[in-house]
């Protein structure tokens, strides 16, 4: 079967694209960011008479702040990441309805998370703002996926989010940090079923062009934070915590998606799907290779200080 272009998969996908923001629409609930910011904890900094930030205000442990700078940074670079779906979707019908939904939504999470961490003084503001601008001056780099891969990266980085958000949450053991995550995490969930769904309803269309998407976006994959300053010193703080590590992008985040796909028992896929979904199954494995050996190394470096400790 010939390859459809994107003029084509636009119009094939249009009616599944209307059922499932309508879907969203019925279900998604309407929440108010200032609702959630314990707006009373908040008082002036330094240049309007207050006092300069210092780290002992913060109740938060480092890499509680690590990981709540890194999903607010990831949240605030949406103009970058809006103009790369709007370049793929395009702006006509529900496609282009979808796009400004989702970005209104996501827009949302970054001014509340954003106001937590300044009311509650959760993190330095200074060097909050100085990576806010080095992140929004890199951008997303305009990689020109093509409109199946789009669906199928942001299927998986959806879902990652909506667990690296979660789990930061119960990380901070900070209540209203938690709760506020929690809420965020729900949206992040919605909007990776919207384009789990499209993905699946592709893989019906024209399934070993879908599959070969979705095995590139696996090989691939990287977060979308990973222009923020200093991310892999980052991510690999948030790793050893348990936050975001390997494992879980293999078990939480890979697996549950290629399941729901069903792309190990799907059919009619030609010579180029076959040989994606081989490819596929040798990354997903090596991925799970990676992810023990990484669990291993940290378990065994907990037990080292452990014993250090006990000494």
């Amino acid at each position: 079967m010939a390859a459809l272009d994107t003029t084509q998969l636009l119009t094939e996908l249009e009616p599944v694209v209307e059922e499932n923001l309508n879907r969203h629409l019925g279900i998604a609930d309407e929440w108010m960011p200032h609702e959630y910011v314990p707006w009373s904890l908040g008082r002036d900094f330094a240049d309007l008479g207050g006092d300069p930030w210092e780290v002992a205000q913060s109740q938060l442990s480092p890499i509680a702040r690590t990981a709540l700078e890194v999903n607010l940074l990831t949240e605030d670079n949406l103009p970058s990441y809006h103009r790369e779906i709007d370049r793929a979707f395009g702006r006509d019908s529900a496609w282009g309805t979808w796009v400004n939904r989702w970005t209104a939504e996501e827009g949302r999470h970054a001014f509340c998370i954003r106001d937590y961490l300044l009311v509650t003084r959760g993190v330095d503001p200074v060097e909050l703002e100085r990576a806010r601008m080095e992140t929004m001056e890199s951008g997303y780099e305009a990689l020109d996926k093509s409109l199946l891969n789009v669906c199928a990266y942001v299927s998986f980085q959806e879902l990652a989010t909506r667990i690296s958000h979660r789990n930061t949450g119960r990380y901070t053991a900070e209540p209203i940090a938690e709760k506020l995550l929690s809420r965020v995490a729900k949206d992040e969930n919605l909007h990776m079923i919207f384009y789990r769904n499209l993905v699946a309803a592709a893989l019906q269309l024209a399934p070993s062009q879908t599959m070969r998407a979705i095995t590139e976006e696996v090989v691939d994959f990287q977060m979308p934070g990973s222009v923020i300053p200093g991310f892999s010193r980052k991510a690999v703080q948030m790793a050893k915590a348990g936050i975001y590590d390997l494992r879980i992008h293999h078990d939480d985040i890979v697996t549950p998606l290629l399941r729901q796909w069903g792309v190990w028992d799907l059919e009619d896929l030609d010579e180029d799907g076959e040989k994606a979904r081989e490819e596929l199954a040798a990354a997903v494995s090596a991925l799970d290779v990676e992810a023990t050996r990484f669990v291993e190394r940290r378990a065994e470096a907990e037990a080292k200080r452990a014993a250090r400790q006990s000494s």
